[in-house]
């Protein structure tokens, strides 16, 4: 579980808990990550195997989860919580809310000046 950092048109590996990741910068567009920053959505993958456009950061991840964080007043999106999970499948619905609301509390932090 990580959170990305966006700057400009580059995700950027902050906090972090997991194995060692080559995928410290992730250009937006490229993998799970950068596509929902390009889509501007939540992501959800079941079977991350099944994507053309999938980076690994473990040869054991088989579904991934992420969640933007947005400015609270004016939508723009900060970066984003990023978990994989082991199982295919690992992610539902709930697991989505209760990252929206660590992204909504992460969020002020991140504006803060």
């Amino acid at each position: 579980v990580g959170v990305y950092l966006l700057d400009g048109g580059v995700l950027n590996l902050g906090p972090y808990v997991g194995a060692a990741t080559e995928h410290t910068l992730i250009p937006v567009g490229r993998g799970v990550c950068g596509t929902a920053v390009a889509e501007g959505r939540n992501l959800v993958v079941d079977d991350v195997r099944t994507l053309n456009n999938y980076l690994s950061c473990s040869l054991d991840t088989r579904s991934e989860i992420v969640v933007l964080i947005r400015d609270p007043e004016t939508s723009q999106i900060l970066g984003q919580i990023d978990a994989d999970g082991h199982a295919v499948g690992a992610f539902d619905e709930s697991d989505e809310r209760l990252l929206k609301q660590i992204a909504a509390r992460l969020a002020p932090l991140l504006t803060s000046e």
